[in-house]
């Protein structure tokens, strides 16, 4: 862990921090599609409230918006580190 990692942690910013993840119930209950139900989901359902109330405006729940899109991210590039390491494991070679 560098310096930068464990000054994070401390202040709480930092990416090892894990939020509770929304219940299938409450997914069902703000109507989320399937596919939109994932580990993000948590973010997703206030963001879509905050759509909702002011009207879709793009100035507006911006701060809802970019930590969606930041776990969205953080979550795309846990996925391509998996599929590094699998494709390591395999010498390289490609699944398909």
């Amino acid at each position: 862990m560098t310096v930068t990692e464990t000054v994070k942690d401390a202040l709480g910013v930092g990416g090892g921090e894990t939020k509770p993840l929304a219940t299938r119930e409450e997914m069902s209950e703000a109507r989320l599609p399937i596919q939109y139900r994932d580990s993000c989901a948590n973010l997703l359902i206030p963001l879509n409230r905050c759509r909702f109330e002011t009207y879709y405006l793009p100035w507006k729940c911006e701060d809802e918006r970019h930590s969606y899109e930041k776990c969205q991210y953080d979550e795309f590039k846990k996925r391509v580190a998996k599929m590094d390491e699998i494709r390591a494991a395999k010498g390289g070679e490609r699944s398909n």
